[in-house]
């Protein structure tokens, strides 16, 4: 495993504004190298905000980010993808129209000439095993196929930060255990990882840290226990025990 190291990834004050409202109101974190860092909060909190934000698809009102040393803030989308960072969508954006391995290949041209793109969509598709649909049309895929082919087509880009939205939100319990247990080989591998997820049970055993986010503050952040415990988080959640619920997964 490639021992957490340097910052890869820093967001400093970052704002988000709607007119009048706040999305983000200056948000600040940093992910190490080989991390995996949860991004959780209630419904509305400024999750997504934030993962649009990181990743170009949202202009801020204020703040950077910086990947690697270099400010990122204010470039298009692609061009922060090509220099290793990308996410996946809450609701699967991918092509419907295209087979499972043509989606692939289209994400993998960010980096690569055809032939290359095509023998490592090939080779995404046999890591997610997905490789016994690879000429099926993506409309025709289950909503769990459908997620594990948006984190493969995303994978494609060459990442080294991946931001996952919601990528478990249709899995069974064994489905969420397959794609965790991909996730930690990846992150072995020397990717890092920040993701938002609404199973608890799923982001207390996955992730290194936290990040609690409540009315697009950053309310608290620290391990999952820390986190768990935290009254500061608990009354955030209006008192469910679904933090508490997921620490109690993550341990048995």
């Amino acid at each position: 495993m490639i021992a957490p190291s340097p910052m890869l990834l820093q967001a400093d004050s970052i704002a988000v504004r709607f007119g009048g409202l706040k999305a983000v109101d200056s948000v600040s974190f940093a992910l190490r190298r080989g991390e995996i860092v949860g991004l959780i909060g209630p419904n509305g909190a400024g999750k997504t905000t934030i993962f649009n934000s990181l990743v170009g698809l949202q202009r801020l009102s204020g703040g950077r980010v910086v990947l690697e040393g270099e400010t990122i803030s204010g470039m298009k989308p692609h061009r922060i993808a090509a220099r290793g960072m990308t996410k996946t969508f809450q609701n699967a954006a991918l092509f419907p129209e295209m087979t499972v391995i043509e989606n692939v290949t289209t994400a993998a041209l960010l980096r690569h000439d055809l032939a290359h793109a095509r023998r490592l969509a090939a080779a995404m598709l046999e890591k997610f095993e997905l490789t016994p649909f690879a000429q099926a049309d993506v409309a025709d895929l289950t909503l769990p196929l459908k997620a594990l082919v948006e984190m493969a087509r995303a994978l494609a880009t060459g990442p080294k930060v991946l931001l996952l939205d919601e990528v478990m939100a249709a899995l069974t319990h064994s489905e969420m255990d397959e794609v965790m247990g991909v996730i930690r080989t990846l992150r072995d591998e020397g990717l890092t990882f920040l993701v938002v997820e609404h199973h608890m049970r799923a982001i207390m055993a996955l992730c290194d840290r936290l990040l609690v986010v409540n009315f697009g503050r950053l309310i608290a952040q620290g391990t999952p226990s820390e986190v768990a415990n935290d009254p500061v988080v608990v009354e955030a959640y209006l008192g469910s025990g679904a933090v508490h619920a997921g620490a109690s997964h993550a341990r048995s």
